[in-house]
């Protein structure tokens, strides 16, 4: 490259600052590799999911979490899971929501993902609707703790979906409008949606809704 821009200009000047930018953009890309090589990202880059369980194994269940969801780099901050959808390494990714999605406990306290999961991609259906359709069906299901013991022909069932349902700042979250936009029939269908439709409708939809109904027949009421 420097050869081609002395073929293009006379002056040394010209070349000196173009040999500098390469140099300064060749150490900036060695400490970004340095520095965001985790055991973590080494696996994805594989899609072995047997590596990246093997890489995760050695995190405490406390901060197990974090490091597939944040790793920094300088002054950046990389989601190893987002590297893994983006660079096309689903195996893996598939692996660390599942992960995540998994309840560990010790004998002080219990450790589940999906606090961390949405706080820090509370876009991850919008993401995943988009760019990796597949993982959609393994996240909601991760929601759903189901219990071994049967009783009566039934066994309990918990569904962790506050988080489809609101932003952490109370807003309404909008994973049903992403779902709708991205059109699959069966993942609209699926229980964790039907769940958060069905509380969204009969605790705060419907009440609007039928307000408003009722303002409009008494309104036609009263023009008639």
């Amino acid at each position: 490259a420097v050869e081609a821009i002395r073929g293009m200009t006379a002056e040394d000047t010209t070349e000196s600052a173009f040999a500098w930018s390469l140099t300064l953009i060749a150490k900036i890309m060695v400490r970004t590799l340095v520095e965001g090589s985790t055991v973590v990202m080494q696996a994805i880059n594989t899609n072995i999911e047997k590596n990246l369980k093997k890489a995760i194994a050695v995190a405490p269940r406390g901060k197990r979490a974090m490091e597939l969801l944040n790793i920094t780099v300088g002054t950046q901050s990389i989601s190893p899971l987002y590297w893994a959808i983006e660079s096309g390494s689903l195996i893996c990714a598939q692996a660390m929501i599942e992960d995540l999605l998994t309840i560990r406990a010790d004998r002080d306290n219990y450790y589940f993902g999906a606090d961390a999961l949405f706080t820090r991609h509370p876009e991850v259906i919008k993401k995943l609707s988009t760019s990796a359709p597949s993982l959609l069906e393994p996240l909601l299901e991760g929601l759903i703790w189901r219990s071994r013991v049967i009783s009566n022909g039934y066994r309990r069932v918990n569904c962790y979906c506050k988080h489809l349902m609101q932003y952490p700042d109370g807003n309404p979250h909008q994973a049903l409008q992403w779902l709708v936009e991205y059109g699959n029939p069966v993942m609209i269908s699926q229980f964790t949606i039907v769940l958060v439709a069905d509380l969204m409708w009969t605790r705060l939809v419907a009440y609007h809704f039928l307000l408003g109904r009722c303002y409009f027949l008494f309104t036609l009421c009263l023009a008639v």
